[in-house]
């Protein structure tokens, strides 16, 4: 049985204050979850927030990595940071990567295998354009990005690491794919791995719809046979509503 994991997408939002005042209010709320709670905030929150979940079931994550150790990449932080202050997830090649910050299937596929060989938690974003749905290219995109993103993988790594389905056209839009839609997607990348690496690995591997999810439709979505949690963006900033998210049953 898989586990369901909820992780909280920030992006460029929340000062150190607020992080620690939003961790002080979400974990009452979820303290008896059974699912994995994860916040991936901004660097600058990282050691607040992990000084902050201290005694809580909340897990912190950061939202990008470098694949280098170190080195001339101004700007840029590396795995090692991460880990050497306790980070466990990291959100690899989301669909903003991708489209501001040229991201592509290679560097997710280095941010990878570098995340995996530290022991840190990956959650790698795959997903497919408006156009590329309308024009009957979306299982094509999503498991050419699975496949791409897993290349040079043995089982055991694969089976750690999550993937989130993140159709573009549905992030901060308000726009969300129906639940048979996201779950024929999921399934979709589920059978490229089954192709690869078998089906017991494919079972294993956990995978996440993102894409404005909130709780008016978690439920619907997280109750979905291939659905295994979400990765929440707007919704995730407001603690009482990544609560219900969180406690969605």
């Amino acid at each position: 049985m898989r586990k369901k994991v909820i992780a909280g997408n920030w992006k460029m939002n929340k000062l150190p204050n607020e992080a620690m005042n939003f961790i002080s209010e979400l974990a009452p709320l979820v303290k008896s979850a059974e699912n994995e709670v994860v916040l991936c905030v901004p660097y600058t929150d990282l050691f607040y927030s992990l000084l902050h979940v201290q005694d809580t079931n909340i897990k912190i994550g950061a939202q990008n990595m470098h694949y280098e150790e170190s080195g001339a990449y101004t700007g840029e932080i590396s795995g090692e940071m991460l880990k050497s202050i306790g980070v466990e997830y990291v959100i690899i090649g989301h669909s903003e990567r991708r489209a501001y910050f040229g991201e592509t299937d290679e560097t997710v596929n280095k941010k990878l295998k570098k995340a995996l060989s530290l022991g840190l938690k990956p959650i790698v974003c795959i997903g497919e354009s408006l156009e590329q749905r309308e024009s009957g290219e979306a299982k094509d995109i999503v498991t050419m990005q699975t496949k791409l993103a897993l290349e040079g993988l043995e089982s055991d790594a694969v089976e750690k690491t999550i993937i989130a389905y993140e159709p573009i056209w549905a992030i901060g839009t308000g726009k969300t794919a129906t639940k048979e839609d996201a779950n024929e997607t999921i399934k979709w990348i589920r059978e490229e791995i089954e192709k690869i690496y078998g089906k017991k690995v494919s079972d294993s591997v956990i995978i996440l719809y993102g894409g404005s999810v909130k709780s008016s439709n978690a439920k619907d979505l997280f109750e979905m046979s291939d659905i295994d949690g979400g990765l929440v963006g707007g919704a995730s900033l407001d603690a009482q509503e990544l609560a219900k998210i969180i406690n969605y049953k």
